[in-house]
């Protein structure tokens, strides 16, 4: 049997308002993207997954959704979207569109029709309670805000919001709402798209009756309490029947962001093929956080491997990626940036780490250009919600000092920076005003200068992904951990009957010392730098594929 098409390609991440813009107005859109689509082409990328594009007020970036089946103004129109689906069907890439259905956009017609009256149709389409002695009706946190619940005056009840009061969540208890969700979903499918990136979807079902979290309370004693409302055992129930009703019998595929995944509970999303295709996993995202996510710890090579065999282990097909539009850039949280040499190597090394693996790669966009965290220096130069929410908490001085660091290593907006495309002014993203800032070193940082440099990250990732794309054991063979000890250098085999090829990443600024020589393991097939079959060390940051004659 041929694999399943998501296995056998190369993914890559477009967030649409940074990556094109066609029009002058500062902000990318679909018109832009498909500008570009040669590019992705040249890339060797195979399907394309979109963040939203949906009608949305953007108070989160367009995961507040107003209406799913129509398109914000910004990005263009619905004639737009169907040019843009047909020209990357014409270059055989897919297109996997993301799903937000844990909750809309407060502004949606659902929830203005919910909040208009306590008997209102639709209601019960979103979570409603009386308060407890003039307070919430209970103690939970939001990801995004200290309280998860908001008091609505016109009908005297609270709403639940995982998210920013702005992103009501719906009620999944509503077969209602899941109709809904699923007609709205085959309507996509049958105008021909691929798939959905699930946003947040293992926090769809809630404890039913929403008891107080146990955790330890945070800003104004609300608890964040994940064990009422991630992995709760309806979420198999609708992700079961939203397979049957919109799925089965299509060729597409849907990848859940899987918040509150673990190695043991993975399978009970994966493992039958009757839920989700794909998952993706956090652990690596949030090993460099020390009690919160805001406070960067240097990166922990031993971790990251422990991490990585683990997974390798638990389910039979993983994601691979270290970057999204929710994190910040790769080589600036996982590599060193602290010279040019440096920059180029790491950003390689990363790629061959984390794309060669059993599994299918997810690319960010820019990543493969090495683009770099932005100097962000003040609050006017930020959009994203969570970091300016984290700014509006601070108490004093030395809590905005720590915010700022936070923000400077793994705030969301160092990922959102326009699209280098050249040197030119604005970077070549936009002849207008930038939504956001532009990163500086898109000067020297840029697709145009490194298309025509053989060296550069990116014909680097082209020839990495070729080898990928090209290689049966390196898409379908097993993989295998090698120097499990070694505190430095990430390796792995991948085997499939008598091909056999040895990945060796040496994750630190320090030579490390092999118990090999490299040619004991054959010839290179890729590397970030010259090699001496001979050594017995690799030098900092040095990548090498081997394949055993």
């Amino acid at each position: 049997m041929p694999e399943a098409w998501w296995k056998e390609r190369v993914f890559y991440q477009v967030y649409p308002r940074s990556f094109q813009d066609s029009n002058g107005d500062g902000i990318g859109d679909l018109r832009g993207i498909i500008s570009r689509l040669d590019y992705l082409k040249s890339l060797g990328v195979g399907a394309v997954w979109l963040c939203p594009v949906y009608d949305s007020p953007n108070a989160d970036m367009g995961y507040d959704i107003r209406d799913y089946e129509k398109i914000m103004t910004e990005f263009g129109t619905m004639e737009d979207f169907d040019e843009l689906l047909h020209e990357l069907h014409s270059r055989d890439i897919k297109l996997v569109m993301d799903l937000v259905v844990n909750h809309s956009s407060d502004e949606h017609r659902w929830f203005a029709e919910s909040r208009s009256s306590r008997d209102n149709p639709y209601r019960d389409y979103y979570i409603w309670r009386d308060g407890k002695d003039g307070r919430e009706p209970n103690n939970w946190a939001s990801f995004f805000t200290p309280s998860a619940w908001s008091y609505d005056e016109g009908t005297g009840q609270w709403y639940l919001h995982l998210f920013s009061e702005k992103q009501p969540d719906l009620n999944w208890e509503n077969p209602s709402v899941r109709e809904e969700v699923y007609a709205m979903m085959n309507r996509w499918f049958d105008r021909g798209v691929d798939g959905f990136r699930m946003d947040v979807i293992t926090v769809i079902a809630k404890a039913p009756e929403l008891p107080d979290g146990t955790g330890a309370p945070g800003s104004g004693g609300y608890v964040f309490s994940p064990e009422h409302f991630a992995f709760q055992p309806k979420l198999h129930e609708y992700l079961r029947e939203m397979r049957r009703r919109c799925f089965n019998g299509r060729n597409c595929m849907c990848v859940g962001e899987t918040s509150f995944v673990t190695t043991e509970n993975a399978n009970s999303l994966v493992g039958d093929g009757r839920e989700l295709d794909l998952l993706f996993q956090f652990d690596i995202m949030d090993m460099d956080g020390e009690g919160s996510k805001w406070n960067a710890i240097p990166l922990d090579v031993p971790k990251l491997k422990q991490i990585i065999a683990a997974w390798q282990g638990a389910i039979d097909w993983n994601t691979l990626f270290l970057g999204n539009h929710d994190q910040p850039r790769v080589v600036s949280r996982f590599g060193d940036t602290s010279s040019c040499e440096l920059w180029k190597r790491s950003a390689k090394c990363l790629a061959t780490l984390m794309y060669l693996q059993r599994g299918t790669p997810f690319i960010y966009q820019g990543e493969e250009l090495g683009m770099t965290n932005a100097p962000f220096e003040t609050r006017e130069q930020l959009r994203d919600v969570e970091e300016l929410n984290l700014l509006a908490l601070c108490k004093g001085e030395t809590e905005l000092e720590r915010a700022w660091r936070g923000i400077k290593a793994k705030g969301r907006d160092n990922a959102r920076t326009p699209m280098q495309w050249s040197a030119g002014k604005n970077a070549g993203f936009t002849t207008g005003e930038p939504w956001i800032m532009l990163n500086p070193n898109y000067t020297w940082i840029n697709a145009e200068a490194e298309e025509g440099d053989p060296d550069s990250v990116l014909n680097y990732y082209r020839a990495l992904i070729a080898l990928r794309n090209g290689t049966p054991a390196l898409l379908r063979g097993d993989w295998r951990e090698l120097l499990p000890e070694s505190e430095q250098v990430v390796a792995y085999a991948r085997e499939l009957e008598s091909e056999e090829y040895t990945v060796l990443c040496n994750l630190s600024g320090e030579i490390a010392e092999l118990p090999f020589t490299l040619s004991e393991f054959g010839e290179p097939v890729l590397s970030n730098m010259p090699s001496d079959p001979t050594a017995a060390t690799l030098c900092p940051y040095q990548a090498l594929v081997l394949k055993r004659s």
